[in-house]
């Protein structure tokens, strides 16, 4: 099979997109995106998305496989990505001011492409009941927020969101000193998850300035996670460590992030380019 993909990158979490809507189901298996998403033997990237036809009333679906052939329920750098792409699909020129509104497994999500290059995204509001993230952590409806848990034998103090897919956030005094090779999968499934975790190590640098390292489900270690940014400023929020507006610095560049409390919206805004297009014979 011959597909025709374009590679986007935002901030360095990288995608191949694919035009999927004469149908509406993906028109590869999770397998072949696994192949696809190879390094050394594939395209390369952190997962492949597929722009499919809408469902009720929004413009377009968007599906994603990681590049472990697993589907998470959406993903924040990669619908900016999916937004570059839709327009350039439909001709649109550059620096068009445009909002689509995305169906995704985690609900509607509306991007809006900017005339600065950025893609501005409404989120949607977060998460915080313990079996809508879902976690064994915390009881009823009551967040879980500053919660003990212990990962790698250690007690880690943390906080739990989902942005329609599951974060668990720990702020620290030093990313550096963190073994994150090791704590990263031990987070990801340790039993308190029961869908795995996406996992985020924070360092407050300032209350409007966040550096965070990520460990995606599914994808381990990115340059950038934006759902994960989002839980990043919400847990900065009901923990008293950061403002309502701040920068989140991940190691492939910043997001802003902005969440003004309970039922409100979290707002993304944060770049996605265009890297290469090509063909690719799928096995």
């Amino acid at each position: 099979m011959r597909v025709e993909f374009t590679k986007y990158q935002g901030l360095g979490n990288d995608f191949i997109l694919i035009d999927n809507r004469h149908q509406a189901q993906p028109c590869l298996t999770p397998e072949q995106a696994v192949r696809m998403c190879d390094r050394n033997f594939g395209i390369g990237g952190d997962g492949v998305i597929f722009a499919l036809p809408p469902e009720g009333d929004t413009d377009y679906t968007m599906r994603i496989y990681n590049s472990d052939g697993s589907e998470p329920e959406m993903c924040g750098n990669g619908i900016r990505c999916l937004a570059r792409f839709l327009a350039h699909l439909e001709g649109k020129p550059p620096q068009t001011e445009i909002t689509y509104r995305i169906h995704t497994l985690a609900g509607t999500i509306t991007p809006s492409l900017q005339t600065d290059g950025l893609v501005k995204v409404d989120m949607g509001p977060p998460f915080l009941v313990p079996q809508e993230i879902p976690t064994t952590l915390g009881q009823g409806t009551d967040p879980v927020v500053n919660q003990p848990l212990e990962v790698g034998g250690q007690s880690w103090s943390v906080t739990c969101v989902s942005m329609g897919n599951p974060h668990c956030i720990t702020f620290v005094g030093d990313l550096e000193a963190i073994d994150f090779q090791t704590l990263g999968p031990q987070f990801e499934h340790h039993p308190a998850f029961p869908q795995r975790i996406n996992t985020e190590f924070i360092q407050v640098m300032r209350p409007d300035y966040l550096k965070m390292l990520v460990w995606e489900r599914g994808a381990g270690p990115t340059l950038a996670c934006g759902t994960g940014a989002c839980a990043v400023l919400v847990a900065g929020v009901l923990t008293g460590k950061s403002q309502s507006q701040a920068t989140i610095e991940l190691p492939g560049g910043p997001l802003q992030i902005r969440w003004d409390g309970k039922g409100q919206s979290v707002l993304m805004t944060g770049p996605a380019e265009k890297v290469f297009t090509g063909i690719y014979e799928a096995a």
